[in-house]
């Protein structure tokens, strides 16, 4: 098929691109790397009457520090960040979700923004900013407001970027020292997620945990904390049944996710041990000698 008919505009700053999304409104899509937009056109999924291309504001394309925080432009190229240094140092957890990220050729098109304002229930970067605990920075026309990823990502394909607003950067806490980990399971490389977790973990001097974060992805409509996990393992001195034991902690009742390439029973079955392996490489790049 073929998209339907649209008009096509391309700011080169974040006020004329807001300013496009505000006048026509609900009929407007913005386009950043074009790896979820550009199918859902053509099969006429989505019919705008204005499509505002966001390549050409340079502004949205940026990897920088900021303070204690790392902050990534929207329309960023996923192969970039990928790429980062700084982003290796600081958040590793991001440069080994990335990996995971679709091909070579579709992460040099697609963005950061992009995947995370598209917000599919199986993606790897919307459970590893929840996990991270980033904030996004939407713009509109009547200025920037700040959303906690938590609080950002609402169901499939669902999140707080409103009519005539943008996803204009992440901005990321460089954490403490802490160990990082992101694992999942899919039929393929490069497929999306049949369940995905991320953790991070911080000790202390004696190794015992101070404080822990997981979060798990394709198992329901949106990324979900795994408070139960956490608490069974804060204040404890990690050791590998510890870890595992904790793991079988998950509240499977949340979960809520069918898929052709996995049944709601499978994900049940298997997330205790992806957590368990997430939750145990991160220990490890803590500083632990588990035994």
């Amino acid at each position: 098929m073929k998209p339907v008919a649209f008009d096509y505009a391309a700011p080169k700053t974040v006020a004329e691109a807001a300013a496009l999304l505000a006048g026509y409104g609900e009929d407007a899509r913005p386009l950043a790397g074009g790896q979820s937009l550009m199918p859902m056109l053509a099969l006429r999924l989505v019919r705008p009457r204005l499509v505002v291309d966001l390549n050409r504001i340079l502004a949205l394309s940026e990897i920088a520090r900021d303070g204690g925080e790392i902050v990534i432009g929207a329309m960023t190229r996923q192969a970039e960040v990928l790429r980062s240094e700084l982003v290796r140092r600081a958040l590793p957890m991001l440069t080994e979700a990335l990996a995971e990220v679709g091909h070579p050729p579709t992460r040099a098109r697609g963005t950061i923004g992009g995947s995370l304002a598209h917000a599919d229930p199986a993606a790897e970067l919307p459970v590893v900013m929840v996990a991270l605990d980033a904030r996004m920075v939407i713009a509109s026309d009547k200025g920037e407001r700040t959303v906690a990823a938590a609080d950002f990502f609402h169901g499939p394909l669902q999140t707080s970027v409103a009519t005539g607003e943008l996803l204009r950067a992440i901005r990321i806490p460089a954490p403490p020292k802490s160990g990082m980990a992101f694992y999942e399971l899919a039929r393929r490389r490069g497929d999306f997620a049949v369940i995905e977790a991320a953790a991070r973990v911080q000790l202390d001097a004696a190794g015992v945990c101070k404080s822990c974060c997981v979060v798990i992805g394709a198992v329901g409509p949106k990324p979900l904390r795994c408070d139960e996990v956490e608490a069974a393992l804060v204040g404890t001195a990690p050791s590998r049944a510890r870890i595992y034991e904790a793991a079988r902690a998950i509240d499977v009742g949340e979960f809520d996710m069918h898929s052709p390439h996995a049944s709601l029973d499978y994900r049940i079955r298997v997330a205790p041990v992806v957590v368990g392996r997430t939750l145990e490489a991160a220990v490890q790049r803590a500083g632990a000698v588990l035994q």
